[in-house]
């Protein structure tokens, strides 16, 4: 635990900068679900949005209660010499109330609410959720995807999180360096969706059918709000505004710009032609792969990493049809392989000249005068993470498919579970009648039961009728 030595008194600068960051975050999460609903197929797009978007709702409730305790209360050590894998759980837990509290036990000094800390590190759980429900689109029945979010939440984020965030086993003891989510992010989601992918089986048709993207301005667009977010979510790590937030804002532009090329460079090789759909893939694949090592390098070593990342993601994304695992949207290929990438990256890259020195005690393998050292605490550190968060996503998930169910009827998969999951559909084609039932999204659409339209709807259906743009 770190023990300031003088009080520490609020910095208002600071302050906004982390709340500015924690919305910037929560944008992400709606960015995701543009990203992967227009990646998905039209019939279950509402359902992939949806499983964004509950993530929002159910991990918030959870961080409040007990997530944000577990993974930033006092650190709870194995031994005299090994830190812990969790928080004190009744430190920050939901009945409790600490409004005048500032920083949390392994930052004590940081000059900023304790409120706004878990506001900010909130936002993190969420979208590392949501991420997983990618590998599973098309075929996942909606409470099953809620009880197994709550559980690997539990078990595999808030544990993993306090390990390589909160004074744990990993950022303590084995000494890796994360700054904003290689391994407690990205390697977490991506490791939890090849073994969801594994437990749920591969789609009707897969991979004989065309399973192409319905929307691809979607995807731009959810890419687009991923990168802008993405600002928040790495330079907002730093947790206050100064130079190495100045430095991991410029290394994520870099990265991101350059892993695009690198990805539509390889497409073009192999296809003859880039696409929007691989701009967009190779933006996120160099957001994720910068993520862990955006405070730790320099902008040159971020673009080369951009383009490593980009290239190496894009030809990642065909191990599926090779493993035979159908990991729907390549949140393996992307996140889990990025990440790797990125936190591997720190250990040949790692620059004092970056931090000032800060953060960075070990320089990487190939900087002057480095070693071997931080790459092998690299290594060790997103292997457990690795390890820890499939066996635990393997369990829960096998044990929601052996109880209430993980996968939708095969009819309904087939006929799209967007009717059958939430009894409502992205696109409408109907010139006329009652659009399939009355109440809920219907009812404020001005659909009565009987099928009846409000005064809006009787004259829209008073005009010729148009041909529907597919």
């Amino acid at each position: 635990m770190i023990l300031a030595a003088d009080p520490v008194t609020l910095d208002t600068g600071d302050t906004a900068w982390l709340l500015v960051s924690s919305a910037l975050v929560l944008l992400m999460t709606p960015g995701l679900a543009f990203f992967y609903g227009g990646l998905n197929r039209s019939k279950s797009v509402l359902n992939m949005m949806m499983m964004s978007f509950s993530s929002i709702g159910l991990v918030s409730v959870l961080w409040l209660l007990y997530g944000f305790s577990g993974a930033f209360g006092a650190d709870q050590p194995i031994n005299d010499s090994t830190a812990g894998i969790y928080g004190s759980l009744g430190q920050y837990s939901g009945w409790r109330t600490f409004a005048t509290e500032l920083g949390y036990p392994f930052n004590a000094s940081l000059p900023i609410p304790t409120y706004v800390v878990l506001a900010f590190q909130m936002m993190f759980a969420i979208i590392t959720v949501a991420l997983i429900s990618g590998a599973i689109s098309d075929r996942t029945k909606f409470i099953g995807w809620l009880v197994f979010a709550a559980g690997w939440f539990t078990l595999a984020y808030v544990p993993i999180a306090h390990m390589v965030w909160g004074g744990g086993f990993l950022g303590v003891t084995v000494g890796e360096l994360d700054f904003a989510g290689g391994s407690a992010v990205h390697i977490n989601a991506g490791s939890a969706a090849l073994a969801l992918a594994i437990v749920i089986g591969r789609r009707v048709g897969w991979p004989k059918e065309n399973f192409r993207p319905h929307n691809v301005p979607f995807v731009a667009l959810g890419a687009g709000l991923l990168w802008f977010g993405w600002f928040g979510f790495n330079a907002g790590s730093e947790l206050t505004a100064d130079n190495i937030s100045a430095i991991a804002f410029v290394n994520t532009q870099m990265a991101t710009a350059a892993a695009l090329m690198g990805w539509i460079i390889v497409e073009w090789l192999k296809n003859g032609k880039p696409t929007l759909v691989g701009a967009s893939s190779g933006a996120v694949a160099g957001l994720v792969a910068i993520t862990p090592a955006c405070a730790y390098i320099v902008p040159w070593a971020a673009t080369l990493l951009g383009l490593v990342a980009g290239a190496v993601c894009a030809l990642a994304v065909s191990l599926k049809y090779k493993l035979g695992f159908d990991d729907s949207l390549d949140v393996v290929g992307v996140h889990f392989v990025g990440g790797w990438i990125g936190c591997l990256w720190i250990g040949f890259f790692a620059n004092p000249l970056a931090d000032g020195g800060f953060y960075v005690k070990h320089p990487g393998l190939f900087v002057s005068g480095g070693s071997a050292h931080q790459l092998i605490s690299q290594a060790e550190g997103a292997g457990v993470v690795t390890v820890w968060s499939f066996v635990v996503a393997l369990v829960i998930g096998y044990a929601v498919k052996f109880t209430i169910g993980l996968r939708t009827k095969q009819d309904a998969e087939i006929d799209g579970i967007d009717v059958a999951e939430h009894a409502e559909s992205a696109y409408d084609f109907h010139t006329s009648g009652g659009g399939g039932g009355g109440g809920g999204a219907f009812a404020l659409a001005g659909i009565s039961h009987g099928g009846a339209h409000t005064a809006d709807s009787k004259a829209a259906e008073s005009q010729p009728a148009q041909p529907a743009k597919v």
